[in-house]
């Protein structure tokens, strides 16, 4: 098991590597158009081919594994802050602050929060710049996915209230306020971290649902979202196996993921 964590976690690596090296992997940008050779098979100038628009699939894959795994644990920080301060203060505060704020975070996962993504996606403009729907996108992911953290650093708030160190630092005279940003938080890292490493896959997929619906990056960025759209086209994947690349990365680094994250190596 150790080996087979090892090698996912080996393939993680080459995959971010290749991902952020990727202006110097791919021999052509990923929005240049070879007008001259759309839906072309794979060969030694395009690897897997290009799509409809001429665009060379291989450099596309590689920028959008860029975006897709480079902005997700960018969302998954976000999200993972606003449980910090909503799970951090219900915890330690306790009452009817700990009550509202559970009640809340009930609340966000009841909803189907996919469907609230596309809602709150698809009442923006369509026709916002790339740079716009990249950003929107991945903050509409950390403002809807804090929920299920919040609860982990609630209750890992809750078992620190009354512990010693903290009832110290009170007898000392420190402000609550002190006591919960240098005395509770930074004993909550652990499960903050692991709330972190645990948001990026579901984040991944996500965004990847977002884009196959047209409501994640739009075009000409590629996303892995985005590209996955391409598999509308059947009979082009027929033609050209290759393009069914974007789907068996995303596969395999979820997967990956999930193996390297195992669920005990956070169990307290």
């Amino acid at each position: 098991m150790k080996l087979l964590r090892r090698t996912a976690a080996a393939f993680l690596i080459a995959v971010f590597i290749a991902a952020l090296f990727a202006g110097v992997l791919v021999p052509v940008p990923y929005a240049k158009q070879f007008r001259d050779s759309p839906n072309a098979m794979p060969s030694r100038i395009h690897l897997l081919g290009t799509d409809e628009l001429g665009r060379d699939l291989f450099s596309r894959l590689l920028y959008g594994s860029r975006i897709s795994l480079l902005l997700a644990p960018a969302a998954s920080l976000l999200a993972t802050i606003i449980a910090a301060l909503v799970g951090g203060v219900a915890g330690y505060a306790g009452g009817w602050l700990e009550r509202i704020a559970l009640g809340g975070t009930d609340l966000a996962m009841s909803l189907p929060w996919l469907f609230l993504l596309l809602a709150a996606r698809a009442v923006l403009p369509l026709n916002l710049s790339p740079a716009a729907s990249l950003l929107i996108t991945f903050a509409l992911l950390g403002f809807f996915g804090w929920a299920a953290s919040a609860r982990v650093i609630c209750a890992g708030a809750r078992g620190l209230r009354d512990s010693d160190f903290v009832l110290q630092a009170k007898a000392c005279g420190c402000s609550s306020r002190r006591v919960l940003l240098q005395q509770v938080l930074p004993n909550l890292r652990p499960a903050l971290f692991a709330q972190f490493l645990i948001s990026i896959p579901v984040f991944i997929l996500t965004e990847a649902n977002l884009g196959i619906l047209g409501l994640g990056v739009s075009e000409p960025l590629p996303s892995w979202g985005g590209l996955l759209r391409g598999l509308e086209n059947w009979s082009a994947v027929q033609a050209n196996p290759a393009r069914l690349a974007p789907l068996l990365l995303l596969l395999v680094v979820v997967s990956c993921f999930q193996l390297v994250l195992r669920q005990e190596d956070f169990a307290p």
